[in-house]
């Protein structure tokens, strides 16, 4: 016959059973192992994770041709915004694309020659007159 509990501690039940203990204990166990797993599969322990704090940053290099661009792709320009962007465009449309870089500078307010010197890598060349195919 079990003897009767003997205070309050012993009459309370545990919040898990000891079976669902052992249950949690391996579920907890095997998540450990499928982590150390990735880690290990992913290249951590060669150090061939990147650590997002110490990585270097990448850059993109694109090129934009000022006769085609709309806006969007013009704003990403250094120095140029959406309004000079949007500016650009406007004049493209009013007065005919561009025969040359400079022409930006003189045909469009708010560009001066620093900043076509900015811009002017990520300008794709403009093609001359005579070296254009039409359709």
């Amino acid at each position: 016959m079990p003897r009767p509990p003997a205070n309050d501690a012993e009459r309370r039940s545990p919040l898990l059973r000891r079976a669902d203990q052992a249950t949690v204990a391996v579920l907890v166990l095997a998540g450990l192992v499928s982590l150390a797993g990735y880690w290990f599969f992913q290249g951590g322990h060669r150090g061939g994770m990147i650590d997002i704090e110490r990585a270097e940053p990448l850059r993109a290099d694109f090129v934009v041709d000022v006769n085609r661009a709309d806006w969007p792709e013009l704003a990403q320009l250094p120095g140029i915004g959406e309004t000079l962007a949007k500016r650009i465009v406007e004049v493209r449309l009013a007065d005919g694309p561009y025969r040359d870089h400079d022409e930006l500078q003189r045909r469009v307010r708010g560009i001066g020659p620093r900043t076509l010197e900015q811009i002017e890598p990520y300008l794709a060349p403009i093609a001359e007159d005579g070296m254009v195919a039409r359709n």
